[in-house]
């Protein structure tokens, strides 16, 4: 058995109804900054006016900064950092899926430390400086079930600049408090469930097979894995399905306790340099379709962890090729099995660009595989999962 060090200080309120303890909580200071993202559903579905309205209820004072992508980037955290000055909020509200809260996480960061985002980033072109000031408090109402960012202290940005996609955290970005209400995120159409469920399915697997896996993360992993393999599609078919979401909703916190306890893998690392080039491809999508290329490479390097998985997910768990077919399977039925690399303007002649970005920006998950990837070897990947 490893040594581990097990710290997730988070209070999580979970389950169908749990918005409701915002309204009563004690919560970590008077005036939130709410951050949300440009799209409409947080207003659409009153999301946003049922959080002002608990806060108020709750004597607590908040603002809005509404201009958060999908692919969260760098110009947005510095320009809600500012926002948060001038209000003088004391704390910031990530209010949405993960785009939102990781955002709030890295505004948390900027409110008091000077400078630029990119300082304190380790990687790319980041200057990797140490922060003094501390991280403002930070509290997560996911409506999505996805990247498991309520359960874990990081955080991933985009210099739109650079076209660098880089994680970044510690134990100051742990929010302080999390909701995870599935009612919530009834309203998520299929394409988007499948995406964000597969992307909380990879943050599982992967952190099943790196090399930093304690007894903890695998009890979390084999757990999240095996509740999305059943609950995903149903979810994907039938959205207002108040148990599926509830259990999916579950296997994605349990993923970010995952990655609290073990961490993710190379596979992220080339989904990031994927989206960084091509924002408008969703991450999950990015990562469906890299998973059965990449998971191939592994079958031979950990072939017991990718059976453990396969049983996991209601295979015979003989062969590790049995995850291969479970992974397919599981896309198959959430209808995203024929994803393509092309359809979202990826190049083939980009692929080597590609890799060189995700060994530059996140080469240190590189260093959480089992078996460390060479340059050629990732291009070799992303060229057989390219379509």
């Amino acid at each position: 058995m490893n040594n581990f060090n097990y710290y997730i200080p988070t209070r999580i309120f979970f389950g169908p109804g749990s918005i409701k303890e915002l309204g009563t909580a004690k919560l970590p200071g008077e005036k939130a900054l709410i951050v949300i993202s440009a799209g409409p559903s947080m207003k659409k579905y009153g999301y946003l006016q049922k959080v002002q309205e608990l806060l108020t209820n709750n004597n607590t004072e908040s603002v809005v900064f509404d201009k958060i992508l999908p692919n969260p980037v760098k110009s947005h955290v510095m320009e809600g950092a500012e926002l948060a000055r001038k209000e003088k909020c004391d704390f910031i509200l990530g209010l949405g899926g993960g785009s939102s809260i990781d955002s709030a996480k890295s505004i948390a960061l900027m409110v008091k430390n000077p400078g630029d985002y990119w300082d304190y980033i380790h990687g790319g072109g980041g200057l990797g400086k140490g922060f003094k000031e501390p991280v403002l408090p930070v509290v997560a109402i996911t409506t999505t079930a996805g990247t498991g960012t309520e359960a874990d202290p990081w955080t991933v940005i985009t210099n739109e600049e650079l076209h660098e996609k880089i994680g970044f955290g510690g134990d100051d970005f742990f929010p302080v408090m999390s909701i995870v209400d599935p009612e919530m995120m009834l309203s998520i159409p299929p394409g988007l469930t499948a995406y964000q469920g597969f992307d909380a399915f990879f943050h599982a697997a992967e952190g099943y097979i790196a090399n930093i896996a304690t007894p903890v993360s695998d009890i979390y992993a084999l757990k999240s894995i095996a509740l999305l393999a059943e609950f995903l599609p149903v979810a994907v078919k039938n959205g207002k399905d108040l148990e599926a979401r509830t259990k999916i909703a579950l296997a994605n916190t349990l993923s970010g306790m995952v990655e609290s306890t073990s961490s993710c893998t190379s596979e992220h690392s080339m989904e990031h340099a994927l989206s960084a080039f091509h924002p408008s491809l969703p991450h999950g999508a990015g990562l469906i379709m890299l998973s059965e290329s990449y998971f191939k490479y592994f079958a031979e390097v950990c072939p017991k962890r990718l059976m453990e998985m396969s049983k996991a997910m209601g295979e015979a768990g003989k062969k590790p090729a049995d995850f291969i077919t479970a992974l397919i399977k599981l896309q198959k039925n959430c209808g995203v099995a024929d994803l393509k690399m092309s359809d979202y303007g990826i190049e083939k002649n980009e692929i080597n660009k590609i890799a060189e970005n995700a060994h530059h920006t996140m080469g240190g998950l590189y260093d959480m595989d089992r078996k460390t990837l060479s340059l050629e070897e990732t291009i070799k990947i992303i060229t057989a999962a390219y379509k």
